[in-house]
Protein backbone atom coordinates (compact mmCIF):
# COMPACT_ATOMS: atom_id res chain seq x y z
CA UNK A 1 0.00 0.00 0.00
CA UNK A 2 1.04 3.71 -0.82
CA UNK A 3 0.07 6.06 1.65
CA UNK A 4 -0.89 9.59 1.14
CA UNK A 5 -0.83 11.35 4.14
CA UNK A 6 -3.81 13.86 4.77
CA UNK A 7 -3.22 16.14 7.54
CA UNK A 8 -5.23 18.66 5.92
CA UNK A 9 -2.63 20.65 3.52
CA UNK A 10 -1.87 19.42 0.05
CA UNK A 11 -3.20 18.30 -3.31
CA UNK A 12 -3.93 14.94 -2.23
CA UNK A 13 -6.39 13.69 -4.36
CA UNK A 14 -4.52 14.76 -7.63
CA UNK A 15 -2.05 12.68 -6.15
CA UNK A 16 -4.22 9.74 -5.57
CA UNK A 17 -5.81 10.24 -8.77
CA UNK A 18 -2.51 9.90 -10.72
CA UNK A 19 -1.55 7.04 -8.74
CA UNK A 20 -4.46 5.54 -9.42
CA UNK A 21 -4.21 6.10 -13.49
CA UNK A 22 -1.18 4.31 -12.76
CA UNK A 23 -2.71 1.05 -11.45
CA UNK A 24 -1.26 1.78 -7.56
CA UNK A 25 -2.68 0.79 -4.65
CA UNK A 26 -2.91 4.20 -3.51
CA UNK A 27 -4.56 5.14 0.08
CA UNK A 28 -4.99 8.80 1.35
CA UNK A 29 -4.22 7.88 5.23
CA UNK A 30 -4.90 10.08 8.37
CA UNK A 31 -4.25 7.85 10.80
CA UNK A 32 -1.17 7.17 11.59
CA UNK A 33 -1.15 3.98 13.07
CA UNK A 34 -1.88 2.95 9.74
CA UNK A 35 1.42 4.19 8.22
CA UNK A 36 3.48 1.24 9.42
CA UNK A 37 1.53 -0.84 6.73
CA UNK A 38 2.86 1.15 4.00
CA UNK A 39 5.58 0.39 1.46
CA UNK A 40 5.72 3.67 0.41
CA UNK A 41 4.80 6.81 2.38
CA UNK A 42 4.20 10.00 0.16
CA UNK A 43 3.99 13.76 2.22
CA UNK A 44 2.21 15.99 -0.29
CA UNK A 45 1.67 19.65 0.83
CA UNK A 46 0.87 23.35 -0.55
CA UNK A 47 0.88 26.71 1.11
CA UNK A 48 2.52 27.98 4.00
CA UNK A 49 5.68 25.79 6.00
CA UNK A 50 4.91 26.76 9.58
CA UNK A 51 0.53 25.92 9.11
CA UNK A 52 2.37 22.82 7.29
CA UNK A 53 4.23 21.85 10.27
CA UNK A 54 1.90 22.36 13.03
CA UNK A 55 -0.89 20.52 11.15
CA UNK A 56 1.46 17.21 10.81
CA UNK A 57 1.80 17.63 14.49
CA UNK A 58 -2.05 18.06 15.27
CA UNK A 59 -2.56 15.32 12.89
CA UNK A 60 -0.01 13.19 15.34
CA UNK A 61 2.18 12.46 11.96
CA UNK A 62 5.41 13.85 12.79
CA UNK A 63 6.78 11.15 14.98
CA UNK A 64 5.26 8.54 12.86
CA UNK A 65 7.01 9.74 9.75
CA UNK A 66 10.53 10.29 11.47
CA UNK A 67 10.14 6.53 12.55
CA UNK A 68 9.22 4.78 8.97
CA UNK A 69 11.69 6.83 7.46
CA UNK A 70 14.27 5.60 9.88
CA UNK A 71 13.07 2.07 8.98
CA UNK A 72 13.58 2.25 5.42
CA UNK A 73 10.76 2.79 4.29
CA UNK A 74 11.05 4.85 0.87
CA UNK A 75 9.80 8.33 1.46
CA UNK A 76 8.90 11.26 -0.97
CA UNK A 77 7.77 14.82 -0.17
CA UNK A 78 6.27 16.70 -2.41
CA UNK A 79 6.88 20.81 -2.62
CA UNK A 80 5.98 21.99 0.86
CA UNK A 81 5.82 17.99 1.75
CA UNK A 82 9.53 18.40 0.53
CA UNK A 83 10.64 21.47 2.76
CA UNK A 84 8.86 19.95 5.76
CA UNK A 85 12.32 17.59 5.12
CA UNK A 86 14.16 20.09 6.27
CA UNK A 87 15.75 21.94 8.86
CA UNK A 88 14.47 25.23 8.98
CA UNK A 89 12.54 27.26 7.32
CA UNK A 90 12.83 31.42 6.86
CA UNK A 91 9.14 31.77 5.59
CA UNK A 92 7.42 34.19 7.59
CA UNK A 93 10.30 33.99 10.20
CA UNK A 94 12.51 30.90 11.53
CA UNK A 95 10.49 27.48 12.00
CA UNK A 96 11.79 24.45 12.38
CA UNK A 97 11.15 21.26 10.10
CA UNK A 98 11.40 17.92 10.57
CA UNK A 99 15.04 18.47 10.37
CA UNK A 100 15.60 14.62 8.22
CA UNK A 101 17.55 16.89 5.47
CA UNK A 102 20.67 19.32 6.24
CA UNK A 103 19.75 22.41 5.07
CA UNK A 104 16.93 25.18 5.30
CA UNK A 105 14.40 26.77 3.02
CA UNK A 106 14.50 30.29 1.64
CA UNK A 107 12.73 32.41 0.05
CA UNK A 108 13.60 34.00 -4.12
CA UNK A 109 15.32 36.75 -3.98
CA UNK A 110 12.78 39.91 -4.18
CA UNK A 111 13.87 40.92 -7.74
CA UNK A 112 12.47 38.05 -9.29
CA UNK A 113 8.07 37.58 -9.94
CA UNK A 114 7.07 35.40 -7.12
CA UNK A 115 5.81 32.83 -6.63
CA UNK A 116 7.40 30.96 -9.60
CA UNK A 117 4.23 29.24 -11.81
CA UNK A 118 4.58 27.04 -14.43
CA UNK A 119 7.01 24.64 -16.13
CA UNK A 120 10.94 24.74 -15.65
CA UNK A 121 13.79 22.48 -16.82
CA UNK A 122 15.34 20.13 -14.04
CA UNK A 123 18.69 19.11 -14.97
CA UNK A 124 19.90 15.78 -13.00
CA UNK A 125 22.71 15.56 -11.72
CA UNK A 126 23.10 11.74 -11.53
CA UNK A 127 21.52 8.70 -12.53
CA UNK A 128 18.99 7.78 -9.66
CA UNK A 129 16.16 4.74 -9.63
CA UNK A 130 13.36 8.10 -9.11
CA UNK A 131 14.45 9.16 -12.99
CA UNK A 132 14.40 6.34 -14.84
CA UNK A 133 13.08 6.94 -18.28
CA UNK A 134 12.91 10.60 -17.80
CA UNK A 135 15.40 12.45 -20.58
CA UNK A 136 17.75 14.65 -18.35
CA UNK A 137 16.34 18.92 -18.82
CA UNK A 138 12.98 17.28 -18.78
CA UNK A 139 9.99 19.43 -17.54
CA UNK A 140 8.03 19.88 -14.63
CA UNK A 141 5.55 21.75 -13.05
CA UNK A 142 6.40 24.42 -10.34
CA UNK A 143 4.52 26.84 -7.94
CA UNK A 144 6.30 28.05 -5.58
CA UNK A 145 7.86 31.14 -3.68
CA UNK A 146 10.49 29.13 -1.17
CA UNK A 147 13.45 26.49 -1.94
CA UNK A 148 15.79 24.73 -0.49
CA UNK A 149 19.19 25.50 0.57
CA UNK A 150 21.32 22.46 0.89
CA UNK A 151 23.70 22.02 3.70
CA UNK A 152 25.19 19.07 1.78
CA UNK A 153 25.18 19.64 -2.44
CA UNK A 154 25.17 16.16 -2.66
CA UNK A 155 21.76 15.66 -1.49
CA UNK A 156 20.38 17.46 -4.85
CA UNK A 157 19.36 15.12 -7.28
CA UNK A 158 18.15 17.73 -9.96
CA UNK A 159 18.84 21.73 -10.14
CA UNK A 160 16.50 24.10 -11.71
CA UNK A 161 17.30 27.97 -12.60
CA UNK A 162 14.79 30.06 -11.50
CA UNK A 163 17.01 33.53 -10.93
CA UNK A 164 19.59 31.07 -9.18
CA UNK A 165 20.12 27.50 -9.40
CA UNK A 166 18.12 25.53 -6.34
CA UNK A 167 17.36 22.07 -5.96
CA UNK A 168 14.15 20.70 -7.38
CA UNK A 169 15.04 16.95 -6.59
CA UNK A 170 16.56 15.96 -3.24
CA UNK A 171 17.73 12.24 -1.95
CA UNK A 172 19.07 11.25 1.17
CA UNK A 173 19.00 7.06 1.67
CA UNK A 174 15.26 5.92 1.14
CA UNK A 175 13.93 10.10 1.29
CA UNK A 176 13.41 12.02 -1.41
CA UNK A 177 11.53 15.33 -2.17
CA UNK A 178 10.94 17.26 -5.49
CA UNK A 179 10.31 20.64 -5.30
CA UNK A 180 7.62 20.55 -8.39
CA UNK A 181 3.92 18.36 -8.42
CA UNK A 182 4.38 15.05 -10.21
CA UNK A 183 1.00 14.86 -10.75
CA UNK A 184 0.57 18.15 -12.69
CA UNK A 185 3.58 17.34 -14.61
CA UNK A 186 2.10 14.60 -17.39
CA UNK A 187 4.04 12.24 -18.57
CA UNK A 188 7.26 13.07 -17.09
CA UNK A 189 5.70 13.34 -13.52
CA UNK A 190 3.74 10.09 -14.30
CA UNK A 191 6.84 8.21 -14.62
CA UNK A 192 8.99 9.71 -11.37
CA UNK A 193 5.65 8.74 -9.55
CA UNK A 194 5.80 5.31 -11.28
CA UNK A 195 9.58 5.07 -10.37
CA UNK A 196 9.14 5.61 -6.82
CA UNK A 197 6.59 3.21 -6.00
CA UNK A 198 8.66 0.87 -7.95
CA UNK A 199 11.33 1.76 -5.02
CA UNK A 200 12.82 -1.43 -3.02
CA UNK A 201 11.99 -0.57 0.85
CA UNK A 202 15.83 -0.45 2.44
Amino acid sequence: MIAIIDYNVGNLHNLKNALDFLGLDARIVRDPALLPEASHIILPGVGAFQPAMARLHEAGMQEVVVERVAAGVPFLGVCVGMQLLFEVSEEDGEWPGLGLIRGRVVRFDHALKIPQIGWNQVAFQRPDPLLAGIPDQSYFYFVHSYHARLAEPADALGLTDYGELFPAIVRRGNLWGVQFHPEKSQNNGLQLLRNFCAVRPE
